[in-house]
């Protein structure tokens, strides 16, 4: 059974940086196209970044150039480094895990920026 389980968010002020890490189990993470979604109270979940099982890497307009997703597949381990953080960039985050028709989700972890 995959697993996916986020840490790494809190609260941090505007200007600052946090790290948000995944952990895949019950698989073989190298087979896998990884993502990060958020989503806002009252707006639909939006994918944030996505990390191919090569390492091609695409992110939405609104973080380009202050979040940068990035994987260990020895550790089984996604992660994105959001940095320069806004207010509007405060949500629930969740990891995922796609390969052919499966897709996964963690549980996942706030992201609070305050101005």
């Amino acid at each position: 059974q995959v697993q996916l389980v986020e840490s790494g968010g809190g609260l941090v002020q505007a200007g600052g940086s946090l790290r948000l890490s995944c952990v895949l189990s019950g698989s073989i993470f190298s087979l896998y196209v990884m993502g990060w979604y958020r989503q806002a109270p009252g707006n639909e979940r939006e994918l944030v970044a996505r990390i191919s099982n090569v390492g091609n890497t695409n992110y939405a307009d609104s973080v380009k150039g202050r979040f940068t997703i990035s994987r260990d597949n020895a550790k089984n381990t996604v992660y994105l480094q959001m940095n320069n953080l806004k207010p509007e960039d405060t949500a629930v985050y969740y990891c995922n895990a796609h390969f052919l028709n499966y897709y996964y989700w963690g549980q996942g972890t706030q992201v609070t920026v305050s101005s």
